[in-house]
């Protein structure tokens, strides 16, 4: 530990995000790190713990706490603040294969789990990875490393999110010839077409995707081997292995009277088409356009506010945004003790977005939706929307309750169901016949990542459900590891 007073000498200090103002012009990102110095100055502020709980990837109570891939936290904060940023990239990549990306979307449960945080702001973990991997791009020293000898096994991986890509790069690294299929026009799936731009360059995920393909990984777009039989058959003959990493996309849905009415989408397609757009210059004809319009927001969650920063760049008129939960605390409760997940009230991007554009937060917690009106035209034209009461029932389970008489009306031009996903699509399931369990993801133990079908494995949300883009990471490597037993 390079600066044992560090945590007391120094303030927590993050890189200014750009004014809303400007930023909500464009769909580039806005988040700027600190100054060099700046920065080597924050990674004095780890304190070296004897048990790192922020490295620890455990979980409690369902929620993570610390790093899911187990980063060398201590190891890497102390190499930024002996400014040895070589070596802080090696201790990095020990464990994250694509720190680029976590170090701009993961929401940094080694946060909620840094001892300095019982009392003071924790370190700035998460902000010290992304100074390290962009220094490193920067410095010219991250370049491709070939794999030191090759076998003569060939391995498909189903899917380029970020699972897949981890599969990818570990079997790579273990001999094995990999060749990626994506069923979309461009490598990255979630990364690629999940995230918004402002959120993640998509300048960021194609750089990573050049380097893996300098190091001997084959990609393939606009194949979907779950719908041409004549290739799938072509697939399961020509691998000694498969892995779907196909992820959890099946969109939960809303079953109320006019859910079918024109303007009623799913945040995911809303989203996949807009960076479609941003990509391409080009709109066609799923392209969803928010301009003028008044937009409803069903559900929360990155997604929620990812439609709320969309919807307010294109231009609507305005945003609601429902979430069916209560609001979460400003302070952590004592039935939420460190060093679990932090379950506090956050204002993120989009919220913060809408709260200076429209004055204020979007959100309106304990409220659902009854029933979408229509126009004479079949298009949504207002959403009857009701408040609900959380209780917990007499078997013990935390539910809620519609309260009577709470019923109003808002204008609406515009509803995205951004709610959350129910798994895998089913017709990638049943092009080959593979077992689910009971949350509709495909079965298969972890450490293991074997479905019912010989050489067929499958990880990431595929396997879990809809989860982080870290815990998708991590999932590759350990079905690398699984496959590699396997075909060993």
């Amino acid at each position: 530990m390079g600066k044992p007073t560090g945590f007391l000498e120094f303030e927590r200090k993050l890189g200014k995000n750009d004014s809303v103002t400007e930023r909500v012009t464009h769909y580039n990102e806005f988040h700027n790190l600190l100054s060099k110095d700046e920065q080597i100055e924050q990674g004095a502020r780890c304190m070296d713990c004897g048990i790192p709980f922020c490295q620890s990837g455990i979980l409690i109570k369902g929620m993570a706490s610390g790093c899911p891939l187990n980063n060398l936290i201590p190891e890497f904060n102390d190499l930024v603040y002996k400014n040895n940023l070589n070596l802080a990239l090696d201790r990095l990549l020990k464990t994250n294969p694509f720190p680029e990306f976590t170090g701009r979307v993961c929401p940094a449960p080694c946060e909620s789990a840094c001892t300095v945080s019982i009392n003071s702001p924790a370190v700035s973990i998460k902000e010290n990875e992304r100074f390290i991997i962009d220094n490193a791009y920067e410095e010219g020293f991250l370049k491709a490393d070939d794999p030191k000898y090759r076998n003569e096994k060939k391995v498909a991986v189903i899917g380029s999110g970020p699972a897949g890509l981890s599969c990818s790069y570990y079997l790579n690294r273990y001999g094995y010839s990999v060749d990626v299929y994506e069923r979309e026009d461009r490598i990255g799936g979630l990364l690629m077409y999940g995230i918004p731009n402002m959120k993640l360059d998509k300048e960021v995920v194609d750089r990573r995707i050049e380097i893996l393909k300098e190091e001997g990984i084959n990609f393939f777009t606009n194949y979907d081997i779950c719908l041409d039989e004549d290739f799938r058959n072509e697939v399961l003959n020509k691998y000694d292995a498969i892995v779907l990493a196909t992820g959890a996309t099946k969109p939960r849905n809303l079953n109320i009277p006019g859910r079918n009415l024109n303007g009623v989408y799913f945040a995911v397609d809303y989203l996949k088409e807009n960076t479609r757009y941003l990509l391409n210059n080009l709109k066609n004809e799923k392209f969803i356009s928010c301009k003028d319009k008044n937009v409803l927001v069903i559900g929360g969650g990155d997604t929620g506010t990812d439609c709320v920063a969309t919807s307010i760049r294109q231009g609507c008129k305005s945003v609601i945004q429902l979430e069916i939960t209560n609001q979460l605390p400003n302070e952590r409760l004592e039935s939420n003790p460190w060093p679990e997940w932090n379950r506090t009230l956050k204002v993120d991007y989009g919220q913060e977005e809408a709260l200076e554009i429209f004055g204020e937060d979007p959100r309106k917690y304990c409220k659902s939706v009854k029933e979408f009106i229509s126009d004479d035209m079949g298009n949504i034209k207002s959403a009857k929307i009701i408040k609900v009461q959380w209780y917990t029932d007499k078997s013990g389970r935390f539910t809620f309750k519609e309260i009577e008489g709470s019923e109003e009306v808002i204008e609406v031009d515009i509803v995205l169901l951004a709610m959350g996903f129910l798994g895998t699509e089913e017709y990638i399931s049943n092009s080959l016949n593979l077992n689910l369990d009971d949350r509709g993801n495909i079965k298969a133990k972890y450490k293991s990542f074997k479905t019912n079908k010989e050489k067929i494995f499958t990880c990431g949300d595929a396997r879990r459900g809809q989860s982080l883009v870290v815990w998708a990471i991590r999932e590759g490597l350990e079905a690398a590891k699984s496959i590699n037993e396997y075909l060993d």
